[in-house]
């Protein structure tokens, strides 16, 4: 630190903010400030200060003045551009030091207090602003807000006109010390962008309150006391008229209760009264403890089936509506999750009073993350690291109070967290102990606190399967000191983010999902994370495309490592969505002689919320079904039911068991699917395969049937008149983000190495015979000598065609196979397809749980997943067949016994090139690839690869498929 600060790089530059305080809903008057303000952009953090006036005129620079909304940042508003970087800060690390460039907002609004505010003060509030503001009141400074994620309140009595018009001024810097521990893998988005509210505070006002509500599980009985602090020292009292609770505030009542949970978040109007005050009080009585190395509330072990959230929208960044909101934990709940970690700062207030209301848990996170010392080896106590250097104490403790004292009276908030990824140290260890003082109701979190020193939970992030099998059995690696180890192995164990969903993945969730619920330790995890951050952009020509880092034009940026969620930006879920909702359901059934298993995986209520269903098929088509009786389970009972006996008849017998809502409710509608099982009761007889017909040659053509063939090459021509490209073999898909280089697990290097993006089949006979067509050859690769021999044998009946595909490998394969199977073209017309199998949306070795067997139609289109960066996507698996229509003529297919396939209006090479969906264009063919499979997904991006099982390893590979006309 050897040149003076600017008073944006003070190490706690927050000046006069009044002591933090609850969230609370009131009836003391409040005046909102949002809305249009004047603005103006600066390059730079030296502008004179020139806005304070009564007025604009006059001044320097008035035509560099505009408008802007307030909340919103301004780079998405014309000024400026955002910046997305995941784990390095976008300028030089010299703490608490930001570049000279510092691009600064200047806003300016008027207003008039209310005439019938009869209130003895008022407060100005300021929800969010990034990174930096200061504050001035009718040219006098009102103070310094820092802490981007974080509440200000200001007193400003006695700077107001109570009967006249206010000037209200901020001044915005993008970078200030606080920009140091807010490196949070998300974009660098600017300006005022949560409310501003202004506040009066009548005589005898409540200045704060504490809601403490136990539940004791034994007795069934709950206990309320409300701490309150009233100006001038007056008391208040606690009403809740439902529990015939009226008390002094502070006294303790103790009164039967229905406990408040995620799955039952039962909540109990009362109110706070003081002489000048009434606080509306929605209150939930439940108790959070570690109990035996289990993590419990209200008694009960639960299973956190959570995800990661930052606030998030494709337009406006982090400005989220209450819709928005809402909607996110609507479909948190339809899609089985429970829990929420508010990565990796304390969302909107109102966003935990919908979780109250709505039932998810919550682990409340600081807005503290220090990743971008990573890459400059944090681990060695770089200077200046604000976790260990003592001089950010202040700062860092400060944002700890601010997050537990708004939130501290959310009955879903039961984990306050330290931050992420900040390494170690001193600072850390102050933020815990001050919390755990003012609230030891709640648990303590910090995952790299892999000593356990200072929490209450064993957290880690992207553990493998291996290594969290370890933890649930307490064998896990012992930390050096013999203490700390063995309190750690006494700790509940959790994944606060795992299974990485970058782009086409993650694959192996339901193998983490029986390795939480096998191991009474495991407490469950948070996927990473819930939205794809994509930015909603637009081609020259007006075409929508959602941007990523690097599209605005960044020296610096992590690309598409943005884009890393579940659900993507225009808020569709994603095929990840789906699989881990069937992973997480928390009915599940199996199925054994001719009988049901159903199983209550509920933490805390019983299955008299659901009805349950039945349903036969025979291929595809409906054949019976009925209602099955299911009795009120309790939590985590099994109980074991007769199913109806398999019908006669031809065709694979498939029963489906569905868990549906009996009624509606405040997440979904009467008859929302909570859980489905399948058992395939009747298996499929086997197609038969076409023969009976021999070749002949006609000029340069061998004709089979219905096919025709190249004499020379053997390659296929046409099918029953319908022009194709040959089946050609195909070893490659576009790489998925899984795949690339900078995973944990890369594969892309050496499969480019080798060639397999680029097969050489060399024929070496094409041999006729009385009952087939053989080609014999090479699968090579081009400065390689990895390779298959191959065999392609076509028969024929008079209206089928078949194909028996064989390749065995040559040579030293030592990395796993892409895909391996045949590629082919038909005309753009067959764009309709059809198939009975898995489905209906995509499916891979390792990530199929939310496929279920039946017929399914979509399009050519609607087999695409449109990835933010384009990349393999659209595999249906175990296809027992498909078919392909252009309205008038139909090419089925049946597989031997199955088949992988995808159908795209594209190669894949093209999909491999593009960089953006808008790259990707249509070509005059379909291109259809019949695969004998893929290599799994992994999570790679971000954690452990393709599970053994579940690679395609080169091996001997037969299958066969059939064409039919």
């Amino acid at each position: 630190m050897d040149r003076p600060f600017a008073y944006w790089e003070e190490l706690f530059p927050s000046r006069n903010v009044l002591p933090p305080r609850a969230q609370s809903t009131t009836d003391a008057p409040h005046l909102s400030l949002d809305g249009e303000w004047a603005f103006r952009y600066s390059p730079d953090g030296d502008a004179p200060v020139d806005f304070l006036g009564d007025a604009l005129d006059g001044h320097s620079g008035v035509a560099d003045w505009t408008t802007l909304a307030v909340p919103a940042h301004w780079q998405l508003n014309g000024f400026g551009a955002p910046i997305y970087t995941n784990r390095v800060y976008p300028f030089p690390v010299d703490p608490p030091y930001v570049p000279q460039e510092n691009p600064t907002g200047d806003y300016r609004r008027t207003f008039t207090v209310p005439t019938d505010w009869d209130v003895e003060r008022v407060l100005l509030r300021f929800d969010g602003i990034d990174s930096l503001g200061t504050i001035w009141l009718n040219g006098t400074e009102v103070g310094v807000v820092a802490g981007s994620r974080l509440r200000s309140e200001f007193d400003v009595t006695a700077l107001l006109r109570r009967d006249q018009e206010n000037v209200l001024a901020v001044r915005v810097h993008q970078w200030s010390s606080g920009s140091y521990l807010e490196d949070q893998d998300m974009w660098w988005l600017s300006g005022i962008f949560r409310s501003v509210t202004l506040l009066g505070r009548p005589v005898g006002a409540i200045e704060d309150h504490f809601v403490h509500a136990d539940y004791d599980a034994a007795m069934g009985e709950g206990t309320l006391s409300v701490d309150a602090v009233v100006a001038g020292g007056a008391s208040a009292r606690v009403r809740v008229p439902e529990l015939g609770i009226d008390v002094a505030a502070g006294e303790v009542a103790r009164v039967a209760v229905e406990p408040w949970s995620a799955e039952r978040p039962r909540l109990y109007s009362g109110e706070l009264v003081s002489s000048g005050e009434t606080i509306a009080l929605r209150i939930g009585f439940r108790r959070v403890e570690v109990v035996d190395s289990e993590l419990r509330v209200n008694g009960a072990p639960i299973l956190l089936r959570g995800t990661n959230r930052h606030d998030f929208d494709p337009d406006t960044g982090r400005v989220i509506s209450e819709a928005r909101m809402r909607a996110d934990i609507v479909m948190m709940k339809q899609f089985n999750l429970n829990a929420v970690r508010t990565s990796h700062y304390p969302p909107s207030a109102r966003f935990l009073e919908l979780c109250d209301e709505l039932g998810l848990w919550v682990m409340d996170e600081c807005d503290l993350e220090t990743h971008g010392f990573f890459p400059v080896d944090w681990f060695h106590k770089l200077p200046g690291n604000p976790a260990e250097d003592p001089r950010w104490e202040g700062a860092l403790v400060d944002r700890m109070q601010r997050l537990v004292e708004r939130d501290k009276n959310s009955p879903s908030v039961i984990m306050w967290s330290l931050g992420n990824e900040c390494g170690t140290g001193q600072n850390l260890g102050a933020m815990a102990r001050w919390a755990k003082l003012r609230d030891p109701s709640r648990l303590l979190h910090y995952e790299r606190d892999w000593s356990c020193q200072y929490v209450d939970v064993y957290s880690r992030m992207y553990s493998t399967h291996r290594e969290l099998d370890l933890i649930g059995q307490r064998q896990e690696a012992p930390f050096p000191d013999a203490d700390l180890d063995a309190k750690r192995r006494n700790m509940p164990f959790l994944l606060c983010e795992y299974v990485h969903s970058m782009g086409n993945g993650p694959g192996g969730l339901a193998e983490y999902q029986e390795l939480f619920e096998r191991y009474p330790r495991l407490a469950g995890g948070f996927t990473w994370e819930w939205f794809d951050h994509g930015l909603r952009s637009h081609t020259a020509d007006g075409e929508e495309y959602f941007a990523y880092g690097g599209d605005f034009g960044e020296e610096r940026h992590d690309g598409n490592f943005i884009a890393d969620g579940i659900v993507f930006p225009d808020g569709t879920p994603s095929p990840a969505l789906h699989e881990l909702k069937k992973v997480l359901q928390p009915v599940s059934f199996s199925f054994a002689g001719g009988r049901v298993s159903v199983r209550n995986g509920y933490d805390h209520r019983d299955l008299s919320h659901l009805r349950f269903t039945w349903e036969l098929h025979a291929d595809g088509d409906h054949v019976d079904g009925g209602d099955l009786a299911v009795d009120d389970l309790a939590a985590g009972a099994t109980v074991v039911l007769d199913v109806p006996a398999p019908a006669r008849g031809a065709g694979e017998q498939v029963l489906t068991v569905r868990a549906v809502l009996a009624a509606d409710t405040d997440w979904a509608p009467a008859g929302h699917e909570v859980a489905w099982g399948q058992s395939v009761t009747i298996p499929a007889a086997s197609a038969p395969v076409a023969a009976g017909t021999a070749p002949h040659t006609e000029d340069d053509q061998i004709v089979l049937g219905a096919a025709r063939f190249d004499r020379r090459t053997g390659g296929l021509r046409s099918l029953a008149g319908i022009d194709v490209d040959a089946p050609m073999f195909d070893t490659w898909r576009a790489v998925i983000d899984n795949d690339r280089d900078f995973s944990w697990e890369p594969r892309e290097a050496r499969w480019r190495q080798i060639g397999l993006d680029h097969p050489r089949h060399t024929v070496r006979a094409v041999e006729s015979a009385d009952d087939a067509l053989t080609v014999r050859g090479r699968l090579g690769f081009v400065g390689s000598d990895l390779g298959y021999a191959t065999t392609l044998r076509w028969t024929a009946s008079e209206d089928a065609v078949s194909l028996a595909i064989e390749a065995e490998p040559l040579g030293d394969w030592d990395v796993p196979l892409p895909r391996f199977g045949i590629r082919m073209a038909l005309p753009e017309r067959f764009a309709d397809v059809q198939w009975y199998g898995p489905g209906p949306g995509e499916a891979y070795s390792d990530s199929r749980q939310a496929a279920r067997l039946g017929r399914w139609q979509r399009t050519v289109d609607e087999l695409q997943t449109p990835y933010l960066m384009p990349q393999e996507n659209g595999n249906r698996i175990d296809a027992r067949w498909l078919s392909l229509s252009d309205g008038e003529r139909t090419l089925r297919i049946d597989a031997h016994p199955h088949v992988d396939f995808t159908v795209r209006r594209w190669r894949s090479e093209d999909l491999d090139a593009a960089q953006h969906p808008f790259d990707l264009r249509p070509t005059d063919r379909v291109w259809l690839n019949l695969d004998a499979g893929q290599s799994g997904l992994g999570s790679g991006s971000c954690g452990p690869g393709v599970l053994p099982a579940q690679r395609l390893l080169p091996a001997t590979f037969r299958y066969a498929v059939t064409f039919r006309f």
